[in-house]
C-alpha cells in the first residue's frame, strides 16, 4: 500500500453468478473465518469490515447464452463499484473478498473511477490461471467470470464495460497477467491483439517469481497512480489451493504466491486488492481460505522478519 496509508476496508462479494460451479458465494465468509481482520489489525492497520454487497437472487433462467446472468451481475458490480469508490474517497484501501472473478468488473471500475476524477490512471496486475479476456462473441461458455479483463479494456458488452463510467478502465500497457496456464484458442488471439503483458507459468519457471513480480510491478506502475491487484486463488497450484471452482495443475507454489504479494507490498504501489474464487464447497478444512487470508496479509505488509 502507499506509504502512510494504514486504513483498510474489507468488502465481501458473495457471488457465484459468473461461474459454472456454485459455491464461490461462500468465499468472503470463509476468508473472514480464517482470522483475516484480527490478523490485519496485528499489522497495526486500521481495519473496518463493511460487510457484503447485496447480490440479486439467481434468476430461474440465465438469460443470454453468451452472457449468462448478465442482469444480476451488472447490478452487483455496479453496487460494488460505488462501494469501492466510496472507500477510496474516505482515504482507505479496499480489500474485496470473493466470490467469482466477475466481481472485478465492479472493483476495478471503482478504483479507476476514483483516480480518473483526479486525472490519473491505474495499473492492474491480474493473477490467475486463466486469461479472463474472452468477450461474449468469443466465450465458449458464456460465463462472465471469464470476461472481466476484456471488459475492463473497453471491449465486449457495452453495459458491462461502462460500469463506473464509459470506456476502458485501464490502459493495456499497464495491465499485466501473471500465472497464466490455461487459455482457449480465442483467448490466445484476444491476448495477442490486446497489448497487455502476459507472464505465463513458463516465464515463472524459467526466470523465477522475483523477476516476474518485479517486471509486473514496473509495467503496471509505469505512469500510474497505483496498482490494483486482482488475485484469483486458482493461480496457485491445487496442492495449496484446492478450494476453487476451476483448479489447474502446474500453478504457483505457496512461496511464489507469497513472494508476489510481498513484493507488491514492498513497492508501496498497491491501491486496491481483490482476493477471489475461494469456494468452500471444494475446500478441505478451510485451507484455501486460510491461504487467501495469508496472501492478503502479505500484500498489506506482513513480513517474515
Amino acid at each position: 500500500m502507499p506509504a502512510g496509508v494504514r486504513k483498510v476496508s474489507v468488502v465481501g462479494v458473495p457471488m457465484d453468478l459468473g461461474a459454472s460451479k456454485l459455491g464461490a458465494s461462500g468465499g468472503p465468509d470463509a476468508i473472514r473465518r480464517a482470522e483475516l481482520v484480527p490478523a490485519l489489525e496485528r499489522l497495526s492497520l486500521d481495519v473496518e469490515d463493511r460487510g457484503d454487497v447485496d447480490i440479486p437472487d439467481r434468476p430461474a433462467k440465465p438469460g443470454s447464452a453468451k452472457l449468462r446472468y448478465k442482469a444480476p451481475i451488472l447490478k452487483a458490480c455496479t453496487d460494488l463499484c460505488d462501494e469501492v469508490y466510496a472507500v477510496h474517497k474516505e482515504g482507505r484501501l479496499p480489500v474485496v473478498l470473493g466470490g467469482d472473478h466477475a466481481l472485478a468488473l465492479g472493483s476495478v471500475a471503482g478504483t479507476a473511477k476514483y483516480y480518473a476524477q483526479k486525472k490519473q490512471n491505474i495499473g492492474l496486475i491480474w493473477v490467475d490461471a486463466h486469461g479472463d479476456i474472452n468477450t461474449p462473441a468469443t466465450s465458449p461458455s458464456g460465463n462472465i467470470h471469464g470476461m472481466p479483463v476484456a471488459h475492463l479494456l473497453g471491449l465486449g458488452d457495452k453495459e458491462l464495460s461502462s460500469i463506473g463510467y464509459k470506456g476502458a478502465k485501464v490502459k493495456a500497457r499497464n495491465v499485466v497477467l501473471v500465472g497464466i496456464r490455461d487459455l482457449d484458442a480465442n483467448e490466445k488471439k484476444n491476448l495477442r491483439e490486446s497489448g497487455v503483458t502476459v507472464f505465463t507459468m513458463k516465464e515463472v519457471d524459467r526466470y523465477g517469481m522475483a523477476w516476474v513480480a518485479q517486471k509486473a510491478i514496473e509495467q503496471a506502475s509505469d505512469h500510474t497512480a497505483g496498482i490494483h491487484v486482482s488475485f484469483d486463488v486458482d493461480a496457485a497450484d491445487p496442492s495449496v489451493a484446492g478450494g476453487t471452482g476451476t483448479p489447474m495443475r502446474g500453478g504457483l507454489t505457496y512461496r511464489e504466491s507469497h513472494l508476489l504479494c510481498e513484493m507488491v507490498a514492498d513497492s508501496e504501489t498497491l491501491c486496491a486488492l481483490d482476493m477471489v474464487e475461494v469456494n468452500p464447497l471444494e475446500d478441505v478444512h478451510n485451507q484455501t481460505a486460510a491461504l487467501a487470508s495469508e496472501l492478503i496479509q502479505s500484500a498489506l505488509g506482513k513480513r517474515i522478519f
